[in-house]
């Protein structure tokens, strides 16, 4: 029996799926990169990424198009881009993270469907890696002890490198530390993730000393704001009251350790050294890996490994105890 329409009937036998599937593809010829890092930086701002990374992402992949000459993302492959890495003077460490960057672009890209292959993952550039070695719980102690409690910096350095070492917390996280971020009731430090790399929440546990130093520190804070009429609620302060809030690896605190290293001729007292040094005292007292990591804030378990710095001797220490 043959089916009727009427005048306003709609005939929907077609197949749906490979229309999708068809639109997606001409999607994909058609994205143009100009068009793709638009929508991707205006996602990232979303998300909340730093300027300096959405400003990284996009010289990146520009230059790459630069180099290339492509236009559309469907243009991009793994030959393109390792003409692009080839196109550098630079240091194999440099092209590392350039191709970071761009891998995160391309990543997003996949994400948001305009691309369908990972072609990228399989592009690496060997690097011999110099770990860095962490600050000790000796270093730490000689700097304390030629600080001059006594004066405001002085005491404010104290704490920072007190801060750091039994945190972990990177510099510029404490740059923005705020009065609001200290739990004295639960001894904790309780961030959010506006203020962390990764932008995910963590609670980090302090100790009745880091309580004190705190107390007398904000009580000093608020003396010399009162002086220099300034408002904020900053915890590391300049000696004039203002934000050392900056969001950057080179604020005040920074340039501090910089000048103690140099002074006092103590060689690992920077702020990468001294979270090191927190990631390998954890270790030492007995923490496992995963711990280590999330106190961290790293993304992965790779990343972490490098920080411990494990001599041939403590490996062997250690897995003794595994017999």
């Amino acid at each position: 029996m043959t089916k009727r329409t009427g005048l306003f009937d709609i005939n929907v036998d077609f197949d749906v799926k490979r229309l999708i599937e068809g639109d997606q593809k001409s999607q994909q010829k058609e994205m143009t990169i100009e068009k793709a890092l638009t929508t991707i930086t205006k996602q990232m701002q979303v998300s909340g990424f730093r300027e300096r990374t959405i400003k990284d992402y996009n010289l990146h992949m520009n230059h790459l198009c630069k180099i290339t000459n492509v236009t559309y993302l469907h243009e991009i492959s793994s030959e393109m881009i390792y003409l692009w890495l080839d196109s550098m003077k630079v240091s194999n460490q440099t092209k590392l993270i350039r191709l970071k960057c761009l891998k995160a672009i391309l990543s997003k890209c996949f994400d948001n469907g305009w691309v369908k292959q990972r072609y990228w993952k399989t592009i690496n550039i060997k690097v011999d890696k110099n770990v860095k070695k962490g600050a000790t719980s000796s270093e730490i102690q000689v700097l304390l002890s030629l600080l001059d409690l006594n004066s405001f910096i002085g005491l404010r350095d104290a704490v920072a490198i007190i801060t750091l070492y039994k945190t972990g917390i990177r510099i510029n996280t404490l740059g923005q530390l705020e009065e609001r971020h200290i739990d004295f009731e639960n001894m904790m430090l309780n961030l959010d993730g506006a203020i962390l790399k990764n932008h995910k929440m963590l609670q980090l546990p302090i100790d009745n000393q880091m309580a004190q130093l705190f107390r007398v520190l904000i009580d000093q804070n608020e003396k010399i704001r009162r002086r220099y009429s300034q408002r904020n609620k900053f915890v590391f302060l300049s000696q004039k009251g203002t934000s050392l809030n900056t969001k950057s690896t080179n604020n005040a605190i920074s340039k501090r350790l910089n000048k103690y290293s140099k002074e006092y001729n103590l060689v690992n007292i920077n702020p990468h050294a001294i979270r090191r040094g927190y990631a390998k005292d954890l270790l030492i007292k007995g923490a496992n890996l995963a711990l280590i990591s999330k106190a961290l804030g790293h993304s992965n378990l790779a990343v972490t490994t490098q920080y411990l710095d494990l001599d041939e001797e403590e490996v062997l220490t250690n897995l003794r105890t595994f017999l």
